[in-house]
């Protein structure tokens, strides 16, 4: 009778629902949802299918999870970038100053992770990147409208617009320094839309 030596005796390392998120967030954010199968993330968790079913539902659910993640991790600091104390030209400026930084800041998982949902060939994934997406554009367009309601509106497609852009620039390969140059140019049109 042989022994299979290269088992380890004890329980299996237990799998780690948290950490699992984090390394789907990269994959996803890398190759795009359509792009990742459910082999691939198995794989990359180092599990079976069924605990990847009985963890997570289905792709589209662990993808849920990983945009909440992404939000309160990974997300521009709409919050904090969207200042009281300075004019609203400046502040959305500085946003999609902040956008290309974040798009551009790693090369193997560049543009957002949000805007490139949005486009998803699965209706649930794309579900949620979208109301994701516009959660924030509501965001952009209450702080605009507190001083400039006329504007809010146009500015806010416009803000959006402009990072939707960005993103599809810096996954095509665009530099931060191009990138930049795009958010000067902007900034400049806002600027000029609200003068302080």
């Amino acid at each position: 009778m042989t022994t299979d030596k290269s088992r380890t005796r004890g329980r299996p390392r237990r799998f780690d629902p948290g950490e699992a998120v984090g390394i789907a967030q990269q994959l996803f954010h890398a190759r795009g949802y359509d792009a990742v199968s459910v082999s691939d993330v198995t794989t990359a968790l180092g599990i079976n299918p069924p605990s990847f079913y009985a963890a997570f539902g289905s792709k589209a659910g662990l993808y849920a999870r990983v945009l909440d993640r992404y939000s309160a991790t990974s997300a521009i600091p709409l919050a904090k970038l969207l200042r009281d104390d300075l004019p609203v030209g400046d502040c959305l400026a500085a946003v999609l100053e902040e956008a290309a930084r974040y798009y551009a800041a790693d090369p193997l998982a560049s543009g957002c992770m949000v805007v490139e949902g949005t486009r998803s060939n699965d209706r649930d994934a794309r579900e949620a990147a979208c109301a994701l997406s516009l959660a924030a554009e509501a965001v952009l367009r209450d702080y605009i409208a507190a001083r400039h309601p006329a504007d809010a509106g146009r500015l806010t497609d416009f803000v959006s617009t402009t990072m939707s852009g960005l993103s599809a620039k810096a996954r095509n390969g665009h530099t931060l320094d191009q990138l930049l140059a795009t958010v000067h140019l902007a900034s400049l049109a806002l600027t000029q839309t609200l003068p302080s």
